[in-house]
């Protein structure tokens, strides 16, 4: 059994990487304050990991080894285990308050699993062997992977071989008996720092004469070609501030990174597709609905940690008994579980692929972020009505903390008798921070735009509604010919 402690997983990233923010070149990058939050979410990941209450959502048993493992690294075997994948999702985001970043790589590894398997039935090839492989190598060292699928994408009203550039979507650009070299850019690419390893994969399906673009392999993330590049986040900068009660959620954070890849070399044995277009947009569909069914446990975790923070201000302000401000907290609750019951359902109503692995229902799982893309703005539309102007208003830590001006920002802070004025403090900048801070970009746009635009869950939405099925339900009752 190989379950990295806390400090392995950070002594483990503390590896040279090509990294830049704010123009300059990043050394020791696991020391920068405006990074440390997101590693610490991670190590939260590997600490709940080793605690007894939490080993039967954290950790399972590897079929493909039969050892103990983070079930971060698992291929599911069974509908209980994309249930017990919701509801760790759900755990992390209540202990983080913030996306914890492994997500991505987990659901791109369930995905391949079944299409590498399919791929090799039809072609004779040995991709899905390949693959097993370098899984049972995250298993066993329980490594972090990203999963890396969207591109810059250039033009969107062209395909990659229009491009003008072509590099807007990572291709091919040379092959030998030993591999392969690829060339583009990989964006809002979630913990890609952090991580050991990325699975990268196609971000659409791809047609006969775009088999360079067909292409999935794995990488380590700080391979030889690869630059990186740390993307902002609103208010970013309090972290480097000397006082940390303005950063709001002052432990834990979220990263997304800009990467690039210079004809970085690939060797045979990661690659796990390359050419087979047919199969492109099998490995997109699979992916997006793993994806789309995370989003109902990992938001609903954070969402859990919102209405906390709204219930608690609401008591600061010496406004929970109004009639208004029970009823507006019982609406987020009742939205927050309806996004959690859909990440339960999808996961319910999982089947088993030829592979041997299971996937959810992907009606469902679509559904379900439908709603995620909605649904947490009303949250926190709700949480900032609730909490008042003050959380974008508020002096900052420094002037609380000043001989001159602390005295009076605490006379005026204080509302109810035992209520301590820093305390009210703390509870407004974080709901700042979950709603319109760093935080904000993990709960509500990462919301709208991750695992895919509202308009592409609308698109599968329709391919699985069968609606010619529900027209023959209409005719059977009406005794009408279904054969029409």
């Amino acid at each position: 059994m190989t379950l990295k402690t806390p400090q392995e997983y950070l002594d483990s990233i503390k590896r040279p990487v090509n990294l830049y923010m704010f123009g300059e070149r990043l050394e020791e990058f696991w020391n920068h304050p405006i990074i440390k939050p997101s590693i610490n979410t991670v190590m939260k990941i590997y600490e709940l990991a080793q605690i007894d209450e939490y080993k039967d959502l954290m950790t399972t048993t590897s079929h493909l080894t039969g050892e103990i493992i983070n079930r971060f690294t698992h291929i599911h075997q069974s509908t209980e285990d994309l249930i017990k994948k919701v509801k760790m999702q759900r755990l992390l985001g209540q202990h983080t308050a913030c996306c914890f970043q492994r997500c991505v790589g987990f659901d791109a590894a369930n995905s391949l699993y079944s299409v590498t398997y399919e791929m090799d039935k039809k072609y004779n090839t040995d991709y899905h062997t390949r693959f097993k492989k370098y899984w049972i190598e995250v298993q066993r060292q329980d490594l972090m992977v990203d999963g890396a699928m969207t591109d810059t994408k250039g033009d969107r009203s062209k395909r990659p071989k229009e491009q003008s550039d072509p590099d807007a979507y990572l291709h091919v650009v040379d092959t030998s008996d030993e591999g392969i070299v690829v060339r583009g850019a990989k964006v809002h690419q979630t913990g890609f720092l952090n991580s050991h390893r990325a699975i990268i994969m196609p971000t659409l399906a791809l047609r006969p004469g775009e088999e360079e673009y067909a292409i999935s392999f794995g990488v380590n993330t700080n391979e030889k070609g690869i630059t990186l590049i740390y993307g902002r986040q609103s208010c970013d900068t309090r972290k480097v501030e000397p006082d940390e009660l303005d950063i709001g959620n002052f432990k834990f954070g979220g990263q997304e990174i800009f990467v690039v890849f210079d004809n970085v070399f690939v060797p045979r044995e990661n690659i796990f597709m390359n050419g087979e277009v047919e199969f492109s947009g099998e490995l997109v569909n699979r992916f997006a609905g793993f994806h789309r069914q995370s989003y109902g446990g990992c938001k609903v975790g954070v969402g859990d940690v919102l209405i906390g923070a709204t219930a608690l201000i609401s008591e600061y302000n010496g406004t929970e008994h109004a009639s208004h401000v029970r009823d507006k907290i019982v609406e987020m609750t009742h939205l927050n579980e309806t996004l959690y019951s859909c990440g339960i359902a999808c996961s319910s109503l999982g089947f088993q692929r030829e592979s041997g692995n299971y996937e959810m229902d992907m009606l469902l799982a679509n559904v379900c972020k439908q709603n995620v893309t909605r649904f947490p703005y009303e949250i926190g539309r709700l949480a900032e009505d609730i909490a008042g102007g003050m959380i974008c208003t508020m002096p900052s830590e420094a002037d609380l903390k000043s001989k001159e001006v602390g005295a009076l920002i605490e006379k005026y802070l204080t509302t109810c008798e035992g209520m301590c004025a820093e305390d009210r403090y703390k509870v407004l900048r974080f709901i700042e921070n979950l709603t319109m801070g760093v935080a904000s970009v993990s709960y509500r746009t990462e919301s709208m735009h991750g695992a895919g635009s509202p308009q592409a869950q609308r698109i599968m939405i329709s391919r699985q509604s069968n609606l010619e099925e529900k027209k023959n339900l209409v005719k059977k009752i009406l005794d009408i010919d279904t054969s029409k």
